[in-house]
This record gives structure tokens, sequence and C-alpha cells, in this order.
């Protein structure tokens, strides 16, 4: 009898151990369908840079790494701080990854509520559910966002881009209600206006046409660059080599009320991107990897965007 209690024992301990470990757990959100920063797809194992950089912030910190995938709608309702708020204020993650850093994206929310976005393990009862949202608080960042000219195979493949206008007489494609079509839009008082065909974002495919020659630029976040090519490597796009002034760094994100959290998370950052383990994670996930730039949060870009 003693022996089986002191088995019996060794389990509940073992058991219990295991427990405040994953209650340990640096729980992290990372998008899932946003290559090669973060990808998770049934049937295949989780990658990407995010993932890397995810795991060796949590090994730094000494505690496990749990991601919590979830899924971004790509549509006018969506509002992706208002997402990352309810997934940190309802606790499936401490920090969100990839986040943009934008004084928009992190101005205190004029709701008290928001709904989370569909995440791996939500019930049908998640997606009723409106949580009650706090405040955002920015980590330093560890990349930056850079948007680049794309051009298609035949009559812009070897055009020379210095600069927006640049692209005068070519076949524009872009995404509506991106920042890239806001450019595009305004540039010297809408002069490209009537080259500009646009299409609907997670509906038509932006790289597609151009590789089909239906259109001869765009204009685009150089990570969509990076992840077309990883999916056709044979592909006769190519990126221009132009990068606009106007980008965004990207960081971790997560509650104000947990400011020791993001005192740790910017002190492994710091000694990361030291090392070069920043870049290196970068270069292993085909990514094209640009450090961060200042200013570390962007301000208000729609009035950048105008002035120019």
């Amino acid at each position: 009898m003693k022996a089986i209690l002191a088995a019996w024992s060794g389990v509940a301990l073992a058991f219990a151990a295991t427990t405040a470990c994953a209650a340990d757990a640096l729980k992290v959100c990372l998008n899932e369908d946003l290559p090669p920063l973060s990808a998770h797809h049934r049937g295949k194992p989780d990658n990407g840079f995010d993932v890397a950089l995810a795991q060796a912030v949590a090994d730094r910190l000494g505690r496990p790494l749990r991601i919590q995938w979830f899924e971004s709608k790509l549509d006018e309702d969506s509002s992706p701080a208002l997402e990352a708020n309810a997934l940190l204020s309802d606790g499936r993650c401490a920090l969100v990854g990839g986040y943009v850093l934008t004084t928009d994206s992190l101005v205190a929310p004029g709701v008290k509520t928001a709904k989370l976005p569909d995440f791996d393990g939500a019930t049908r009862e998640d997606r009723r559910r409106r949580i009650e949202i706090g405040v955002l608080a920015p980590s330093q960042p560890y990349i930056y966002s850079a948007l680049t000219v794309v051009l298609g195979p035949d009559k812009a493949r070897d055009r020379k881009i210095a600069g927006i206008g640049d692209l005068a007489g070519l076949r524009l494609a872009i995404e509506s209600g991106t920042l890239g079509d806001a450019i595009l839009m305004t540039f010297d008082k809408g002069r490209l206006i009537d080259d500009i065909t646009h299409l609907v974002p997670g509906r038509d495919d932006l790289l597609g046409a151009l590789e089909r020659g239906d259109y001869d630029a765009t204009l685009v976040d150089l990570r969509r660059l990076d992840a077309y090519r990883a999916a056709h490597p044979d592909t006769a796009v190519t990126g221009s080599g132009y990068y606009h002034p106007i980008g965004t760094n990207r960081g971790y994100v997560a509650l104000a009320n947990d400011p020791g959290l993001i005192t740790a998370v910017n002190k492994a950052l710091t000694e990361l991107a030291a090392e070069g383990k920043i870049a290196e994670f970068g270069k292993q996930a085909g990514l094209t990897y640009l450090p961060p730039r200042e200013p570390a949060i962007l301000g208000d870009v729609w009035k950048q965007i105008i002035q120019r």
C-alpha cells in the first residue's frame, strides 16, 4: 500500500509541476496567415520569423512558449487594434507579435468592448462574446516593414524606379483601402489616378495578376513579395529595389497594466538584436529583414501622405 501511495504521490507531483510550467508559459498571439512572418496550416509545421523570435524571447525569459494562433479578417469592419486588444484582455495571450506600431494603432480605444477574432480553439460562444478591453502598450520595434514597388514581367520589367513618379504611364493595380492605395491615389495631386485599377483585398490575387501581365506594377509590403517568391520560385515578377519613405515598424504589444513584461521583453529584444539573432531569424524564414527605423512609432500616416 505504501508503495502504491508513493507512486501516486510521484504522479501527482509530476502533474503539478507540468501544470505550473504550463501556467507560467509565455503566451504569444500570432496571425496564422502572414508568411514569412508567421504561418500555421493544418498538416504543416508552424513556421516564420515571428515564431522563431517568440521562441527566442521566451527562452531569454526562462519560460516555455505557447502560441495562440488567430485569423484576422481583411474587411472594412475589422480592426487589428481592437482584435489584438480583445485577445489580450481575454487572457488568450500576454503578447501579440508582428504588431504594426503607429499612433493610431496604440491610441486608447474609443469603445469599452470588442469582439474576438477567430482563433485556434474558438467555440461558437467565443465568436459571440464581446470582451471588455484595456489600453495597449508597445515593446520596442524589432523589424521594419517597407512598402516596395513590384514590377510585372512585361513592359515594366526593366523600368528604373527611384520614386512613385516613375510609375507614370504604367498600368497600376492596388488593393482598395490599403496604405499603398492612399499613396498612389494622392501622389502629386492625383496624377496617377487614371492609371490605377483597384482590387479587393483577400479576394483578388494582386501579385498573380502582375504575373499574368494584367497589370504592370503595384505597391505592397515587402513581406508580400517575399511570400510570393517562396510560393512561386519561378516567378517573373521582380522587386524594383525602391522602398517608399513611409513605412512602419513592427513589435509586440501587451496590456498597459503589465509594464514588467514589456520591460523584460525589451531587454530580450535588445540582446537578440545585438547578437545578430533577429536578422538571422529573418534570413532563415526567407524574409528580407530590415532593422527598425526612427521614429519607432509612426505618427499620423495619412497626414504624411497628404503632405507628400
